[in-house]
């Protein structure tokens, strides 16, 4: 990919994208933030429809910059985050904490946010490698 859907150009070199897994304390144990894509309208359940945070790094930007960058642009939120071994070697993997009353402003391309259990945030997660992300972020919080 030379150029991401709405024609902002794209690092040429890995991580050519970065993730931020944002998850909250509740009192029902940790909850994760996804986020869903407006491009196909709210009914949208295919790939790519609902993730966390992400996006593409542009060139010569730092992978913790584009982190930072995606997650403030989509989110509205600016977090501390923890940069974390990915499964995925195109995409730079982040945690990051969200307090529990932390407000969600979203971007003009997301139309709707969720705070989710794991299993439930990853089964909304498509393709497998972006629950897999997920996954992998969540387990090293324990």
């Amino acid at each position: 990919m030379e150029e991401t859907w709405d024609g902002l150009p794209v690092a040429r070199e890995r991580p050519f994208a970065c993730c931020v897994v944002v998850w909250r304390a509740a009192e029902s144990g940790r909850e994760f933030l996804v986020l869903h894509r407006a491009h196909f309208g709210p009914d949208f359940g295919g790939e790519w429809a609902w993730t966390p945070p992400s996006g593409a790094r542009q060139p010569g930007e730092p992978p913790d910059w584009a982190a930072a960058r995606e997650l403030q642009e989509e989110t509205g939120l600016e977090l501390p985050l923890r940069g974390i071994d990915s499964v995925n070697p195109d995409v730079a993997l982040y945690l990051a904490e969200a307090q529990p009353d932390a407000a969600i402003v979203l971007d003009p391309e997301h139309d709707a946010f969720r705070w989710l259990p794991l299993a439930a945030a990853a089964e909304l997660c498509l393709p497998a490698t972006v629950a897999d992300g997920l996954r992998h972020a969540a387990a090293t919080l324990a």
